[in-house]
């Protein structure tokens, strides 16, 4: 049985609107997670190691007020597109779009005001909590009014999130959860004990801006064959690089299938990450650097936590040899992620 309680997080400031902020407590015996009415936040994520003791494994802060002010997407549900689009350019039905530029020439997550920084609406679930929202035509640069429902449920060890869209004009989207995870233990000093492994045979290669240059690039034979578990600290060092921010190409499926696992061998946390969508983007939290304070006055140096976003691929709407990231009127976008938490 999941147990799920609601309480008050705290209240938005005018500047932003104003708005009750709430925070919804969805726990099971081996999992307890915290999701913020702000942007569905993951603001705590509690899971056991081997001995049955509980630690929260993913980064965020204690009060709202970490949350308003700027930081790395911590927990948050990123949107309309996640990930980069270059130059903030993209034409739909012969129409050519501006967005704001936000990640040096190309626009990151959704803008400026993107939807990890917007209240949502929850109803409360019997396993779970459902956050929706209206992302009015035009907001950000984006066409067409969008209708965007995301749903956590939790089940024994088995987080789900499930995000639903429909839209009045065709539009691109691309939704993903950026949470950043330590099996350690949040506030953890680094990822390099930690054991990886992604279940595909290609990936994007990126230009010094980080936009895919459009080559599906074999894995086979380079740094990032990571089909077999490798330990982070030891793969980074052999292959002498500063951390990984790539989108890795997932089997081309509609259905639930096994694509990442993470492993923390002296705690035995382990988590697996199950999607229904093209691709992962592997970021191993390059741009941390130990000037944010995080829950428990904790700093968060580089690498000190991993992110396992799924999503179509990055720049997608630029590049037509890429899965289709539009949603046109008349369809629906729903693409399903299940963390899996156990000990091994």
């Amino acid at each position: 049985m999941t147990e799920v309680k609601r309480e008050v997080f705290g209240q938005m400031p005018q500047e932003e609107g104003g708005g009750v902020v709430e925070k919804f407590v969805l726990k099971s015996d081996s999992v307890k997670v915290e999701i913020l009415s702000l942007g569905c936040i993951i603001a705590a994520l509690e899971t056991k190691d081997r001995d049955g003791e509980f630690s929260d494994v993913v980064l965020g802060f204690d009060t709202l007020e970490g949350y308003i002010r700027k930081h790395p997407f911590f927990g948050a549900v990123v949107g309309r597109v996640a990930n980069r689009i270059a130059k903030g350019r993209f034409t739909v039905d012969g129409k050519e779009y501006q967005l704001f530029l936000n990640n040096g020439p190309n626009s990151l997550h959704g803008g400026a005001r993107g939807f990890d920084k917007v209240l949502w609406s929850p109803q409360v679930l019997l396993n779970g909590v459902c956050f929706f929202r209206l992302s009015p035509d035009g907001e950000e640069g984006y066409p067409g009014d969008l209708k965007v429902w995301v749903t956590y449920t939790l089940s024994g060890g088995e987080l789900a999130i499930n995000y639903r869209a429909q839209t009045s004009k065709t539009t691109p989207i691309n939704l993903t959860n950026h949470a950043y995870f330590n099996l350690a233990g949040q506030g953890s000093r680094d990822i390099y004990d930690h054991e990886i492994s992604i279940e595909a045979d290609s990936y994007l290669p990126v230009d010094d801006t980080k936009i895919p240059t459009g080559e599906v690039a074999a894995v086979q034979g380079t740094s990032f064959d990571l089909r077999q578990p490798v330990e982070l600290g030891k793969h980074l060092q052999k292959f002498c690089l500063d951390g990984f921010d790539h989108n890795f190409c997932l089997q081309q499926a509609q259905a639930r299938r096994l694509v990442a696992r993470a492993r923390h061998p002296p705690t035995g946390r382990a988590m697996e990450v199950h999607t229904t969508q093209p691709g992962i983007q592997f970021y191993t939290g390059n741009n941390l650097d130990g000037s944010l304070k995080g829950k428990g006055a904790v700093t968060y140096p580089k690498h000190s936590a991993f992110c396992l976003e799924t999503q179509n691929w990055p720049d997608a709407i630029n590049k037509p040899h890429f899965p289709n990231p539009l949603l046109r009127p008349g369809e629906e976008y729903n693409h399903t992620t299940w963390l899996v938490f156990n000990t091994a």
